[in-house]
């Protein structure tokens, strides 16, 4: 008898025995192991050891949260707001947050913060705030406590068990790689890590900018410690079929030393303050890279700055398909 399906499934994909990790997984599974099923819904996300089948890993998460895994019901319910293999769905999203508060700490401190934002019925804000311009030429905008401390503690802690040393967009591929240029941690808090609340604060992130939240990339997170800074640069991409048109940065702390935001051009040194906002296009109206928004992030001199950033895209897309697979 195997104690843990999902210990021995992994020790047989250490040692290449694929098909027998998958044959493991889905007999337990069959057999109703919640660890099994939520493994299996996992694979069937990731499309790897299995393929990837969206409306399958969800009938597999519900199953599994079912059973009483929390973990499953989280990522469902992020799956069901973002679309992620149906129709977005913020109010049958918002329902199971709800049903999973009764008995998940986890879920209760969620619907606790998503209740003192004043939303519509698809997650967006009622009054989205309006930015001011501080420099021109670039046109850079602000927007002063855009998100509140609480939202911003909520997203660096979404993030902190997934950063990894930074990457930038290579010019030659637009892969991501790593570059000098850029020395923070960061981490991309994905379709199935994007609790209501990150989808709820992407959306206001759209309407502030007057674009569809389903343009926006996934949320990237960057942490920069002592003597870490991203170099100058532009945040659009070259070769791209869906350039990254718009730029929102929102300070998630501050009482550390250096890290201003720093444009080149117009020699405008942003300040970081917790929940601010800073937004500016990466494109001119003709559509070519406006070379005018080359920026920086200053090293940080002592203590430690969190950013979030999200680059928006001329068109919306699927997360799941990239953003050159644009709708």
């Amino acid at each position: 008898m195997i104690h843990d399906p999902v210990a021995h499934a992994d020790d047989l994909l250490a040692r290449g025995r694929v098909g027998d990790a998958v044959s493991v997984i889905e007999q337990h599974a069959q057999a109703g192991s919640v660890d099994a099923v939520f493994k299996l819904a996992m694979w069937t996300l990731a499309g790897s050891p299995v393929r990837r089948d969206l409306p399958a890993a969800r009938a597999l998460l519900r199953q599994a949260a079912s059973l009483g895994n929390p973990d499953a019901a989280l990522v469902e319910i992020a799956l069901v707001a973002n679309g992620s293999g149906a129709t977005a769905d913020w109010a049958g999203a918002r329902a199971l947050l709800d049903t999973a508060a009764e008995t998940d700490a986890i879920a209760a401190a969620h619907r606790a913060l998503l209740d003192k934002m004043t939303l519509t019925d698809d997650g967006a804000p009622v009054d989205p705030a309006q930015a001011e311009t501080i420099g021109k030429t670039p046109d850079v905008r602000h927007i002063a406590r855009l998100f509140t401390q609480d939202e911003c503690l909520h997203i660096a802690h979404c993030a902190a068990d997934m950063l990894q040393p930074a990457m930038v967009a290579d010019p030659q591929t637009g892969r991501n790689v790593p570059n000098p240029v850029r020395t923070s941690d960061g981490a991309v808090i994905g379709p199935t890590r994007e609790t209501l609340v990150v989808q709820a604060l992407n959306r206001r992130l759209a309407a502030v900018t007057g674009t569809d939240w389903r343009q926006g990339e996934a949320l990237s997170v960057l942490r920069y410690r002592p003597g870490q800074q991203f170099r100058p640069h532009v945040d659009a991409l070259p070769a791209t079929g869906n350039q990254r048109i718009r730029t929102v940065l929102v300070y998630l702390n501050d009482g550390f030393s250096g890290g201003a935001t720093f444009f080149l051009n117009n020699a405008l040194r942003v300040m970081p303050r917790t929940g601010d906002a800073v937004i500016f296009d990466n494109v001119r109206p003709d559509g070519a890279v406006d070379r005018t928004t080359q920026h920086a992030g200053e090293p940080v001199t002592s203590g430690v700055k969190w950013l979030a950033t999200r680059w928006i895209r001329a068109r919306p897309f699927s997360v799941w398909t990239g953003p050159e697979n644009a709708a």
